[in-house]
């Protein structure tokens, strides 16, 4: 009996604690790199194909800079053995050891007790789909250490056939076989236990598209946490389907609308608001965001500071889990990988423009709990566009300066509406009519 009660115990306390999706909904992530945010030590320079020493110690040292910003959730990078030199984490040798690069198994806990004692959640970026670069010598692999643990040989050379994605091998790498039992019974277990051993808040899942959708059923039960799953396509409906197998799938076809509009035209932005976001299972539980480590950055495809911040800001309003990739506060603009994954280092400006603009959205977005808030779209053409989630008007630009008028919307004559990113600039609610006078960077009106 006293078994049954300490499992039971066990059971409750893993499911009292485990964030909702709902209460993701309200949280606002930083993604960093481990072994390029923060170092506890100098080691020297950095090749960026090799490990640099970033640690959990060095994160630690730099989480207040993090939530200076706003942000209540970090997710960082796989944190299990790899094979050497893959620093990013993605090249599992061993399911039960952790990385050592990055720290022993009390410093990771640590960052965890850290962080949720400053009520940042912690989100580990995990993989299912594949292991380390180790040709057909699965010896080096733990647990999966035999052929029969993986699909026979072939690369992925045609992304229109799920058979292939499925069934491949991905850039040469060992792909999992789901269809065995006993693979899928470790994966299991192992995720049940990490989640629970580490006290971990949500994770970020790898490759989603290569793997059966009947997997992530199971992996979603066993995880018992918030996941977002990482299927890097363009094409909405193929996306949005993973979400009826996930709580929630990075918004790709968003990313990529989104830097058509503010590089470009905002009825992109409109088209999209009309007919792909309808075909998410649930929208406002999708990942939003600007950049992440396997794209080249928005400055390097499009140099333009204001343009970058209107979108930054945009992502932070927008319905969804806004998630922030590392350096874009200090207008890091790397090519593709892994020029993106620069050292942070010797660079926390907390004077930045965009530290400080990302700090004043972030406090009017909990504030108003704008998550709870329907969005409604005011206004758009080619150089403006304008929503509104209760309370707040956001309106942005991808020009120098225009001037706008605003007809659509539920404010009432005479209501005063202030820009809280910036001081002194307020507009009144007149003739039933907003007029927007805008410079080069976004505006979030609030009403007063």
């Amino acid at each position: 009996m006293k078994v049954i009660n300490l499992l039971i115990g066990l059971l409750l306390a893993s499911t009292i604690f485990c964030k909702s999706k709902e209460e993701w909904k309200s949280r606002s992530i930083y993604q960093l790199l481990t072994d390029r945010f923060a170092r506890s030590s100098d080691t020297g320079s950095c090749n960026l194909s090799q490990y640099c020493g970033g640690n959990y110690r060095g994160l630690i040292d730099k989480l207040d800079y993090i939530k200076g910003m706003g942000f209540d959730a970090i997710w960082i990078s796989p944190i299990i053995e790899n094979t050497e030199g893959s620093y990013h984490g993605y090249h599992l040798t061993n399911l039960y050891n952790l990385n050592y690069h990055f720290g022993s198994e009390d410093d990771f806990k640590e960052l965890v007790s850290t962080c949720h004692k400053k009520d940042i959640w912690v989100m580990v970026d995990v993989v299912a789909n594949h292991v380390g670069p180790v040709g057909t010598d699965f010896s080096r692999i733990t647990p999966f250490n035999e052929a029969s643990h993986y699909h026979d040989w072939c690369e992925i050379t045609n992304w229109n056939d799920q058979y292939q994605v499925e069934n491949c091998r991905l850039s040469g790498l060992p792909d999992l076989k789901q269809e065995n039992d006993w693979v899928t019974q470790k994966l299991l277990d192992w995720i049940t236990d990490l989640v629970q051993k580490y006290d971990i808040d949500g994770i970020r899942i790898d490759t989603i598209m290569e793997v059966p959708k009947w997997f992530w059923d199971k992996f979603r039960v066993a995880a018992g946490v918030f996941q977002i799953g990482e299927a890097f396509n363009g094409n909405p409906p193929y996306v949005a389907d993973y979400q009826n197998h996930l709580d929630s799938v990075f918004n790709y076809p968003l990313y990529y609308t989104i830097k058509d509009s503010f590089c470009g035209s905002f009825r992109n932005l409109e088209g999209y608001w009309q007919g792909n976001r309808n075909v998410f299972p649930a929208p406002e539980y999708t990942a939003t965001f600007v950049e992440n480590h396997d794209n080249p950055r928005f400055l390097n495809r499009c140099g333009d500071r204001n343009k970058f911040t209107n979108a930054v800001i945009f992502s932070i309003v927008w319905e969804g889990v806004p998630v922030f990739y590392y350096g874009g506060e200090q207008y890091y603009a790397g090519g593709g990988d892994p020029n993106n994954r620069e050292p942070l280092w010797d660079n926390y400006n907390t004077n930045s423009e965009l530290y400080q603009l990302l700090a004043k959205t972030h406090a009017a977005r909990k504030k108003l709990e704008i998550w709870n808030k329907k969005i409604i779209q005011r206004y758009a053409d080619d150089n403006f566009y304008a929503f509104s989630r209760g309370d707040m008007l956001a309106c942005f630009t991808n020009v120098q300066s225009l001037e706008r008028t605003i007809t659509y919307h539920d404010w009432n004559e005479g209501d005063k509406l202030c820009n809280v990113l910036a001081d002194n600039d307020c507009v009144t609610v007149t003739g039933k009519s907003i007029k927007i006078n805008m410079g080069a960077l976004p505006k979030i009106y609030v009403k007063q």
